[in-house]
Formats: structure tokens, C-alpha cells, sequence
């Protein structure tokens, strides 16, 4: 059993912003209204609604990857996860976005070494059309991917879960792991759940903090 691993989340914990929104504001207008509604309204789930942005934006695969490589990615993170390492813990990726660009950033900022679970992405007819697979042990008909059920089987493996996120789908993971740091949205939810959790806004803030719980 190793000592720890931390446990991230992608789109607006080591980024700025969400992939999906940064395609949605920029290549979409009224025609989206409708199906964010019906997101919105329920009557859809989170991955029929950025199926639908990824799967229709009718962008050629190089001005997809200027897309990609446009993400805003924390520049402390690598600091970071090379601090992880040094101590001897893994450090863990789980997004409910696609591999398809989250691969692409982290090459794109020498990052390697790191173990990320999500929803495989491939490119045709102009855009990114999600893979999933049913039958995978952490599949969700909700997000693609069960956070949840992911940092379950992970704990099994290390003596202590750090996990840092910044939105709802955060929250299930985070309520189960034994260090939270959290930002945006995930703040006022593990408030509401009553779980104890550090606040931040970039990865520069976290490792005198983590080092205190090694």
C-alpha cells in the first residue's frame, strides 16, 4: 500500500475553465439554447449535453487541437505534481470531460507519469464523439464516468486520499476522501454536507498544505 495519491479533477480544478464552455461561448449561439434547457430542465444528462457540444461543433481535427491547446491549464501544476511525486504519491486525474483533450494538455505541458480516468474521445465528422463502454466498471449513464466508484477502488491502495475538485459532480469523491481541497461551486456543497475542506484558487497554494497531513 503506497502512503497517498491526489486526486484531481480537470476542467476548472487544474483549468480555468471547462472545455465544454469554452466551445459552447465560442462556436455556438441560439441553436443551443434549446438542448441546454433540456439540461438544465433534467430531461437530459450531463453526457448527452456535452456529447452534443463535442459532436457538433464543426471543427477540423487542427483547429480542434488549437482549441485544445488554448485551454487555460494551472501553470503551478506541474510544480505540483512533481512535489507528489517526490514524496512518493500518485497523482491521479478523474474528469467526467474526454481524454481526447485532457491527453493533449498535459503532453502539451510536459506532464507524464500520470494516470487519468475519463471518457475516451475520438475525432470524425468535425468533431469529438465520446466512446463509452457500458460495460466498464466505473461507466455512469449520468457523466460517462462514476467519480464515485473510481476513488472507491483507488483508496483501496493507498493509506490517504487527497482529492481536490470545484463543482457537484466533485462532491460524492470528495465526501469520501480524507483531504479535500475545493473551489467554486464545491465550496458551498461540502459546506452544506457539513465535510471539512480547504479552499483554494491554484495549485501553487497546495503543497505546504499537503505535507502537513504526510
Amino acid at each position: 500500500m503506497k502512503d497517498f495519491a491526489f486526486i484531481s479533477d480537470f476542467d476548472g480544478t487544474l483549468t480555468k475553465k471547462d472545455f465544454y464552455k469554452i466551445l459552447s461561448e465560442t462556436y455556438y449561439k441560439e441553436e443551443l439554447v434549446p438542448i441546454f434547457n433540456s439540461w438544465k430542465n433534467g430531461e437530459i444528462q450531463d453526457i448527452e449535453y456535452l456529447g452534443y457540444i463535442f459532436s457538433n461543433v464543426h471543427r477540423s481535427e487542427s483547429e480542434l487541437l488549437e482549441d485544445v491547446l488554448s485551454i487555460s491549464f494551472d501553470p503551478h501544476a506541474k510544480t505540483f505534481i512533481d512535489q507528489v511525486k517526490a514524496a512518493g504519491g500518485d497523482f491521479i486525474i478523474i474528469s467526467a470531460g474526454s481524454t481526447y483533450y485532457i491527453d493533449k494538455v498535459l503532453e502539451e505541458n510536459n506532464i507524464q507519469g500520470v494516470d487519468v480516468y475519463s471518457n475516451k474521445g475520438v475525432f470524425k465528422d468535425n468533431g469529438i464523439h465520446l466512446d463509452l463502454d457500458e460495460h466498464n466498471e466505473f461507466y455512469s449513464n449520468l457523466s460517462g464516468i462514476d467519480k464515485l466508484i473510481v476513488v472507491e477502488k483507488l483508496k483501496v491502495n493507498y493509506k490517504k486520499i487527497f482529492y481536490a475538485g470545484d463543482s457537484g459532480p466533485d462532491l460524492k469523491p470528495a465526501l469520501v476522501s480524507d483531504v479535500v481541497f475545493a473551489k467554486d461551486k464545491l465550496i458551498a456543497l461540502l459546506k452544506e454536507a457539513k465535510k471539512d475542506f480547504i479552499q483554494f484558487e491554484d495549485f501553487s497554494e497546495l503543497w505546504d498544505k499537503v505535507k502537513t497531513y504526510l
